[in-house]
């Protein structure tokens, strides 16, 4: 059975991942989403760990950041299964509004699919490339040759 919980442990809350994740990670948007990933090691019983941002320059009153989180959370959490049944490797996400109006919850629900339809599609493609990469292909070369 599927479950749509979103407990505590799959809450992105390590300040050190959180930063990696917007350095390192890949970005792709939906308007007006935008999700940062980063393959991560996590707690071994995790698949994935989320963070939600909305930026304080757009919206100044607290009470509206926070209802935009709450949306974004409500539709991660209630298509998350659908996406994230077949991930092989742990990554931490963070999802960032980009838009500049308080959304309703249908227009955030849409960019939700669309933005994981497109993760899940970017993480096939790099599996696929991985899976066919030759032992050794990952090594970098150092100035010796070797």
């Amino acid at each position: 059975m599927t479950s749509f919980e979103f407990p505590k442990k799959q809450r992105l809350s390590r300040k050190k991942l959180w930063e990696a994740v917007f350095e390192k990670g890949i970005r792709l948007k939906a308007y007006p989403l935008a999700l940062y990933a980063l393959q991560a090691p996590l707690p071994e019983d995790v698949k994935t760990q989320a963070g939600f941002a909305v930026p304080k320059r757009s919206f100044k009153k607290a009470v509206d950041r926070n209802r935009i989180k709450r949306l974004l959370r409500e539709a991660y959490r209630l298509g998350r299964p659908a996406h994230f049944n077949t991930l092989e490797r742990p990554f931490a996400l963070v999802f960032l509004y980009l838009g500049k109006d308080m959304p309703d919850y249908a227009r955030i629900s849409r960019a939700m699919k669309a933005v994981l339809k497109e993760f899940e599609a970017h993480e096939a493609t790099t599996q696929t490339q991985i899976d066919a990469a030759p032992p050794g292909a990952d090594r970098v070369p150092d100035g010796n040759g070797v």
